[in-house]
């Protein structure tokens, strides 16, 4: 850290490459209903593979996020569902 920038922006995720279908499919699966699906070209600004490179957490204070993709989903709807009363 520096005076200039007395703070951190640190991504938290398990630096693992998750397809957006596989990920909208998890969704599927916690909710237990289908998404409406339109497919459509790339588009502007579109990018073919993202994912939360956690090294720096990792670096920084030694922790390495366990969760996948498909647990957290369905444990953030669980969460959302009984925080939100649906």
């Amino acid at each position: 850290l520096s005076p200039a920038a007395p703070f951190r922006i640190v991504n938290i995720g398990n630096s693992d490459k998750v397809r957006l279908l596989d990920f909208v499919e998890a969704i599927e699966e916690s909710l237990g209903r289908r998404a409406i699906r339109n497919y459509m070209p790339m588009q502007l600004g579109d990018v073919p593979a993202t994912w939360a490179d956690a090294g720096l957490l990792h670096r920084l204070t030694g922790y390495r996020p366990q969760t996948d993709v498909r647990e957290g989903i369905a444990r953030f709807v669980a969460w959302y569902r009984d925080y939100s009363g649906k």
